[in-house]
């Protein structure tokens, strides 16, 4: 299942899109697909084409995992009425 992330270019935007595990502190890269802006629009320097864009670690700022819908638990609460 994809990890969506949000993506914090050094000098850039942030961009949305999807890995498909958290990502190894040893590479030199990490590997997203359906990259977009935070809004849902194509990022104009990506061409519409790409299913995978590569980003160098020396660029990114940092990532931010967002919740899916495994993370969310179910739980009981209980109401008093």
């Amino acid at each position: 299942m994809p990890i969506t992330v949000i993506i914090h270019v050094q000098g850039g935007d942030a961009m949305v899109g999807e890995i498909e595990d958290m990502p190894d502190p040893r590479a030199n890269y990490i590997t997203v697909t359906n990259v977009r802006t935070r809004d849902g629009k194509s990022v104009v320097y990506i061409d519409r084409d790409a299913t995978r864009v590569l980003f160098p670690w020396h660029r990114i700022s940092f990532l931010e995992t967002l919740p899916s819908e495994e993370d969310h638990e179910e739980f009981e609460s209980f109401f008093r009425d």
